[in-house]
């Protein structure tokens, strides 16, 4: 009996918490470094049999999921994954470059970097592209992305920075999903489109794909926007909300609600202080909350918007809509909410936070690696684009205001 990707994802990451939680975790060896003579003594012998090791399992993890997928592959694909293990490897050792911390770009920008380098001036080997598994490598991250999120921490993120989310959220979707429509987009783009900006970025993005059960190409030129955008806005914004004098609290605020990847959000909220990361994580976790919902809600309006029959949709025509890899999402949550003694989830916040680090980064290496921008950035592109920054500027408006006015 074969499994979706979505029950595969479930089945991996609950395995992949069980290893966690004996000790045993999945994450590449911290290697920080100021020039290339430290480089080499940070990589030490046992740096690389840790990365061996690793990458075997990792390897071993997906022929797994190929087989529960009943797409099973080849040995040889060992070479093809090889690839894609090694540029994240180096994503992780320049994230470790003491000029990359000191602004806090993280692994998953410098894994796309590279994978875009890769793609668009060199070419990528057919050989390859059978371990480029994008979707399952980031249904893993995102269901592990549960564990972190837990029903305690959620009243602790207080109701003031909810309250601002859903605001936001409720807003900017539907002026994307409006603007899209001024463009001239298929509902389809507008619904990934105002979902990426409105609510936590790829994310976001992804969900809704699999709830619409969108075209990977317009998924991977969305997740392309938010990420490269996501740059300049991590490095300017801390700059900007000090020049128009906003405190701390609110400057947090409006960034962790504009800003649309945690990494992100983290570094841009470090720029501010101690104060300006608290506000900025609230805010951005409480619209990571809001993922679980808005995904079921989406599923709903899809089933009824989009109906093939002249018969009210059932029950199990949005089941067969709900991306069930959000049920992962929730089940690891509770799991963690009310099922672990709060003592061990502490001891595994931090491996799991790796592991769950390591499938994204491996995710968007493959997202690199598959976005050609001379396929992005032709004449059908330029009205996806247009829209996706008018609405980017449209939310940082809205979000300033918002966050103004309870923060401030």
């Amino acid at each position: 009996m074969k499994l979706t990707e979505d029950y595969t994802a479930i089945l991996i990451s609950l395995v992949l918490i069980f290893i966690a939680s004996t000790g045993i975790t999945f994450w590449l060896p911290s290697i920080a470094w100021n020039n290339f003579s430290e480089l080499t003594t940070a990589i030490g012998l046992l740096s690389v049999l840790t990365i061996l090791i690793l990458f075997g399992l990792s390897f071993l993890i997906l022929w797994i999921s190929s087989l529960l997928k009943g797409e099973p592959l080849s040995l040889n694909a060992i070479s093809g994954y090889l690839v894609i293990f090694l540029i994240t490897f180096i994503a992780h050792v320049l994230t470790g470059f003491s000029p990359a911390k000191g602004v806090g770009l993280e692994i998953v920008i410098f894994s796309l970097l590279i994978g875009l380098f890769i793609s668009n001036v060199l070419s990528v080997p057919a050989w390859v592209k059978p371990v480029l598994q994008t979707e399952l490598y980031i249904k893993i991250g995102l269901v592990m992305l549960g564990c972190g999120i837990l029903f305690g921490d959620i009243m602790k993120a207080g109701s003031l920075g909810m309250i601002q989310s859903i605001i936001v959220v409720l807003t900017v979707w539907q002026f994307c999903f409006w603007l899209g429509k001024k463009f001239g987009l298929d509902d389809e783009y507008r619904t990934m489109l105002a979902s990426a900006v409105s609510i936590c970025g790829v994310s976001a993005a992804i969900a809704t794909a699999g709830v619409i059960k969108g075209d990977n190409k317009k998924l991977s030129y969305i997740i392309s926007l938010v990420l490269i955008t996501a740059i300049p806005m991590l490095l300017f914004m801390p700059y900007l909300a000090k020049a128009i004098g906003l405190n701390n609290a609110t400057a947090g605020a409006w960034m962790g609600g504009t800003i649309d990847t945690t990494g992100a959000v983290v570094a841009a909220g470090n720029m501010l202080g101690e104060e300006g990361l608290k506000y900025a994580t609230v805010v951005k976790f409480s619209q990571n909350v809001l993922l679980g919902f808005a995904a079921f809600a989406i599923s709903v309006y899809w089933t009824y918007a989009k109906k093939e029959v002249s018969n009210k949709p059932t029950a199990a025509m949005i089941w067969e809509r709900f991306p069930k890899f959000v049920l992962g999402f929730i089940m690891a949550s509770l799991i963690f909410s009310f099922l672990i003694p709060t003592e061990l989830v502490s001891t595994l916040k931090t491996p799991l936070k790796n592991i769950q680090t390591f499938w994204f980064a491996l995710a968007f290496t493959c997202i690199g690696l598959e976005t050609r921008f001379a396929d992005i950035f032709n004449k059908e592109s330029k009205k996806p684009a247009a829209v996706f920054l008018i609405a980017q500027v449209f939310n940082i408006l809205i979000t300033l205001a918002v966050a103004w006015f309870i923060f401030g």
